[in-house]
């Protein structure tokens, strides 16, 4: 398997790695390829790949390129991690909505449609690569946000793609360390547009527990939100 990451100088990369270093056994990863246009970035990011692979005795190939192509071609699974425009973008994003009273976050509002209306077009003309050069059943695993936008633009382009978020998962494992539970016995089931979610049901072998945690635990729950607004929706909304 080879796996192509675009925007490979993320400072998500190394998590990243860690995990396929982490699943070497299941994953028959052949080849990694980090692409990205920051010649820095890829110098830090991609050195560090490399001793974390070195260290967890991989023995396949990585590649650190600025070439997009090189990066795709023959790619089984093409991980999209892009900010156009940069931190000084996400900080236009985040602040101009401000002075209108409105919330400053890059995935909802005002700052997520900028942000997504930048974004989209650049991940469309990757994904026309991909179709061009990878794999013929290659899958394209967008992590750039707003995440729920973008693979929307995807999908309706007929690309074989899925989105990635966080926000469910951590619920799942915050939920599972309240329960002393392993989290793969404990479900979530998350509804809305990323960051912009609630989980309406939270399942532990098919029952849902999530009444009783409101009931019980929502002091737990409710992150920075009002407990009693937890307790009025029977919802966790995003955090």
């Amino acid at each position: 398997m080879k796996l192509a990451v675009v925007g490979g100088g993320s400072t998500y990369t190394p998590e990243l790695v860690a995990g396929l270093a982490h699943e070497r056994d299941r994953l028959d990863l052949r080849e990694l390829v980090l692409q990205d246009i920051d010649p820095e970035r890829r110098e830090v990011v991609g050195g560090l790949a490399g001793r974390m692979l070195d260290a967890a005795g991989y023995d396949g190939g990585l590649a650190v390129t600025d070439d997009l192509d090189r990066a795709l071609d023959g790619a089984s699974f093409v991980l999209i991690q892009l900010r156009v425009g940069g931190q000084a973008a996400r900080l236009s994003d985040e602040t101009v909505p401000l002075a209108c009273g409105c919330v400053g976050q890059e995935t909802t509002g005002a700052g997520g449609l900028g942000k997504a209306l930048r974004t989209v077009p650049v991940v469309l003309e990757i994904a026309e690569r991909v179709r061009e050069l990878a794999a013929d059943d290659a899958w394209i695993v967008d992590f750039t946000n707003p995440v729920g936008i973008v693979v929307r633009a995807l999908l309706d382009h007929g690309h074989r793609t899925v989105g990635l978020c966080n926000v469910a998962i951590g619920v799942q494992r915050h939920v599972a360390r309240m329960l002393e539970e392993e989290p793969e016995r404990v479900r979530i089931d998350q509804v809305g547009l990323n960051h912009l979610t609630w989980v309406r049901a939270v399942r532990v072998d098919g029952d849902d527990v999530l009444p009783e945690l409101l009931a019980e635990r929502v002091d737990e729950l409710a992150y920075d939100f009002p407990p009693s607004l937890l307790e009025r929706l029977g919802a966790i909304p995003s955090y």
